[in-house]
């Protein structure tokens, strides 16, 4: 004898019943109903989500000619650990993550050559303004911070990035609501619908960022992005001359699970963006399958800027092909109180005058 069709609810997961007196499914928890047409279309969804294949084989980089890095030189900061490249003319320089002196180890080798270069665009007088332009009109921004500001270090570093190309076939079951409210002289009445709505289809990416540096920030190397990979070029060693280069420590191997959340998280948000007319939608299920992947190994233009305040380093990151800067600030604390306690008074006020009011009406 065959077992008989269990179906949870949607809404809470619980398991739900027939009742014979509304003729429908009913979740005796959350006392949803449920047209039984609307269950078997939804368990019909579930039985065909699958899981992710995000499988990467992916080959970046290739090996150094002969006599190439012979004028390239490894500096390692004794601090914080970062190595970059330099050529053997730098004189003495400072680590553009943690502003200690860096020391001179020797002759670079190993590593892979990178396939391309984006060169810098944008020179070290934009990012002085790009930095006076972002602490302009900062509220919060102590006064004396901004008077006697002054950038102790700006450096021009090549940043390791994994390019990472594939296309994607998605299949996505987003949960959505719409809430309907209404009342009459009695009572408030609150209505919600609830839909499975799926969407799939196909999508190609091209050039998805992940920085092969472990000393430069995650968050940071996203905010300054995107870099325009079509003006990249074959990489050559004369475009190192006058910069740093950081030595990735995060090769393509352990960059792609990173790639792969980049990916399904932008393909979930494409896909988002076409369901509409809801009150609230989430993601329920989702599959990603990738194929077609390759990996570029790109150095990209970064601007890095660091100040010293109160003993504390401010660093500020701009990207050298579009100009886009980004860093954290220090705070007037004494002024964030005040404001709070001008919008906390201005509350309270309102809340009185609006009392005031109904006392009137009455």
């Amino acid at each position: 004898m065959a077992g008989l069709q269990e179906y949870k609810c949607p809404c809470c997961g619980g398991g739900i019943a027939f009742n014979s007196e509304l003729q429908k499914m009913k979740c005796p928890y959350c006392e949803t109903e449920f047209e039984m047409e609307a269950l078997q279309g939804y368990d019909s969804d579930l039985k065909t989500d699958s899981t992710d294949e995000m499988d990467w084989e992916v080959q970046a980089g290739s090996e150094w000619g002969n006599g190439e890095t012979d004028n390239m030189r490894v500096y390692s900061c004794k601090s914080c650990g970062g190595q970059i490249i330099g050529d053997a003319n730098l004189g003495a320089t400072s680590c553009p993550y943690c502003g200690n002196p860096v020391v001179m180890m020797g002759q670079f080798s190993g590593a892979l050559r990178p396939d391309l270069v984006i060169p810098f665009k944008l020179d070290k007088e934009a990012a002085k303004a790009a930095y006076q332009k972002h602490i302009q009109g900062k509220k919060l921004l102590p006064k004396v911070f901004a008077a006697q500001n002054h950038i102790d270090e700006i450096k021009g570093i090549y940043v390791p990035f994994w390019m990472f190309d594939a296309d994607a076939d998605a299949r996505i079951r987003y949960k959505a609501t719409k809430v309907k409210e209404w009342s009459d002289s009695e009572y408030n009445y609150k209505e919600t619908s609830y839909y499975s709505v799926v969407r799939g289809g196909e999508l190609s990416f091209e050039s998805v960022p992940v920085d092969g540096s472990s000393k430069m920030e995650d968050e940071l190397m996203e905010s300054i992005e995107p870099f325009q990979i079509k003006d990249a070029v074959d990489f050559q060693t004369a475009y190192l001359a006058g910069y740093l280069a950081d030595k990735y420590d995060i090769d393509a191997e352990q960059s792609k699970e990173r790639a792969s959340s980049r990916v399904k998280r932008s393909t979930e948000q494409i896909f988002r963006e076409t369901v509409k007319d809801f009150d609230q939608v989430e993601v329920e299920a989702s599959s990603v399958k990738l194929s077609s992947c390759k990996a570029k190994y790109v150095l990209c233009p970064v601007w890095i800027l660091t100040t010293l305040w109160n003993q504390n380093y401010y660093t500020f990151a701009m990207n050298g092909q579009t100009g886009k800067l980004v860093g954290d600030l220090p705070e007037d604390k004494s002024l964030s109180r005040k404001l709070g306690w001008g919008i906390m008074v201005a509350g309270t006020i309102g809340i009185i005058a609006l009392q005031y009011l109904l006392w009137l009406i009455r």
